[in-house]
């Protein structure tokens, strides 16, 4: 078994956020984590927030614990303060979930 987070965000800042990308990759690889899919959205046609989605990803990690531990990581905060916090105007949060690997 795994654990997979669906993420959809408003991206406002693409540089910054190639930047965000590529500082916490090898941050999420340290964890075992890894990016399964990751889309640019251009149309929304139903949601259940009232943010914009411009972009959907699913973070695969080898238990919720793992991703809760990457998400708590210091160099990992340190990089979203640098880079995500100026480049995201929001987050919504799709599903978290058990897979099968």
């Amino acid at each position: 078994m795994s654990f997979e987070r669906i993420m959809g965000l408003e991206v406002i800042n693409d540089e910054e956020y190639q930047k965000y990308r590529e500082n916490m990759i090898p941050i999420l690889h340290s964890f075992g984590g890894s990016f399964g899919f990751d889309f640019k959205i251009s149309e929304v046609l139903k949601s259940k927030t009232e943010d914009v989605i411009n972009r959907v990803f699913t973070l695969d990690f080898p238990s919720k614990e793992v991703m809760e531990e990457f998400f708590s990581n210091a160099d990992y905060l340190a990089v979203k303060e640098r880079f995500f916090i100026h480049s995201v105007k929001s987050i919504t949060t799709i599903s978290m979930h058990e897979k099968n690997t």
